[in-house]
């Protein structure tokens, strides 16, 4: 008997449909199209689309039906979001955006942390040596290693008190797991990103702005040079190695590369 379909799972084709231009701006969707497409209830393709006009991705008309919206409208920095697109032809692009966002918002967001309060420093300390133990045991593109990572971006994002910094974590958590998904997560990360987030993580500790900050922008930006590296390879085409890029494929064995 095959499974029920949840409106998870039509949020998540119709979602990553138009996040990747299968659903083009201007389409229009109907919850009766919908209901035989998908095999369900008009309840269950109601609630999936009440979450797309949520995010800006559809909009509901009366006797029109559902239109898709342009990108312009959409929650872009939602963590759905950023998934539909990570997962989308497009990904290049994506990571190139993400990426920039990062290089400007990680190195005021170590300031700010290294600025308040040092109990931050005491538990970032303890993340960064942990990474650093990971990387060097080559469990770089592990889940162990991804789940301390984001632990330790989402809270130098939110131990600065600045809450829309906080309102990020999200959003920067979902591009450090699509790093992941896409095997750019080298197993064995540079040394330079792991000495960084350790640097971060002291200078917080002992209240050090001008150090904090120096440590996260060396961090980002080694990641950002990678991305903007691995432009001209990611557009390759479907003869290069790896199921993505050459260079995607690459990252995820034990070749060294950047950190998160």
């Amino acid at each position: 008997m095959a499974a029920p379909v949840l409106h998870s799972d039509i949020l998540d084709t119709l979602g990553a449909e138009i996040a990747d231009g299968a659903l083009a701006r201007g389409d229009v969707l109907t919850l009766a199209g919908l209901e035989r497409r998908f095999g369900v209830s008009r309840t269950v393709v109601r609630e999936a689309m009440r979450i797309l006009e949520s995010l800006g991705m559809v909009h509901a008309k009366r006797r029109v039906g559902l239109t898709v919206q342009p990108s312009s409208s959409w929650s872009l920095l939602d963590p759905q979001v950023i998934a539909w697109r990570l997962a989308g032809s497009d990904r290049a692009q994506q990571l190139r955006s993400l990426t920039q966002l990062r290089v400007a918002l990680e190195p005021v967001a170590a300031r700010l942390a290294a600025a308040g309060d040092s109990e931050a420093g005491a538990r970032l300390v303890p993340l960064a040596r942990r990474l650093r133990e990971l990387g060097e045991a080559r469990q770089g593109a592990s889940a162990e290693y991804l789940e301390a990572d984001i632990e330790f971006h989402s809270l130098l994002l939110s131990c600065g008190g600045n809450e829309l910094f906080a309102a990020l974590a999200g959003s920067v958590a979902e591009v450090l797991s699509g790093r992941t998904r896409l095997g750019m997560t080298p197993a064995r990360p540079a040394a330079r990103p792991l000495h960084d987030h350790e640097g971060l993580a002291e200078a917080v500790a002992a209240g050090d702005p001008v150090s904090a900050e120096d440590h996260a922008r060396s961090m980002v930006e080694s990641v950002w040079a990678e991305i903007a590296g691995s432009a001209e390879s990611d557009t390759a085409g479907p003869d290069a190695a790896g199921p993505d890029t050459a260079r995607l494929g690459a990252a995820g064995s034990d070749a060294a590369g950047t950190g998160r």
